[in-house]
């Protein structure tokens, strides 16, 4: 995996790294919460065209559980994965009302979509570290594709 050096501006939420087998996403957050919810975003970014534009109207109530902040990212990204293959469903805002290193409590909000443009089997383990930044916080997440 390569590294690119560039430093984040503040309304860039994720960057794609270069990775030979693999999807590697570098997140942004200025907070623990907005690195959560961008880390979805993100991942969500790479299944469907444009979710920033698209229509939002059906909603779902998700919580998950970790043994820390690594593991519960972990965790969410995999149960979002999850209710988008079960439901068919394409994910683009992400509302976290309770976030420690034990639990996460969310509102996801998308729409049913077809269009999916690749295909992500899971969050993984592989690499993944949150880190604490003077901007705010960074995590690198590699996802089974």
């Amino acid at each position: 995996m390569t590294l690119n050096p560039i430093q984040p501006t503040s309304r860039q939420r994720y960057e794609q790294l270069e990775h030979t087998a693999d999807l590697a996403l570098r997140i942004y957050g200025q907070d623990l919460r907005e690195l959560f919810a961008n880390a979805a975003f993100a991942m969500f970014s790479q299944l469907a065209e444009d979710i920033e534009h698209m229509a939002t109207p059906i909603s779902r109530q998700v919580a998950v559980e970790g043994i820390d902040y690594e593991s519960l990212l972990v965790n969410w990204l995999n149960e979002l994965l999850y209710l988008h293959d079960a439901k068919r469903e394409i994910y683009a805002a992400f509302d976290i009302h309770e976030l420690s290193p034990y639990q996460l409590k969310a509102t996801v909000r998308g729409d049913r979509n077809q269009n999916i443009r690749s295909i992500i089997k899971g969050a993984t383990y592989h690499g993944l570290a949150i880190v604490q930044t003077a901007e705010g916080y960074t995590a690198t997440i590699i996802f089974d594709v």
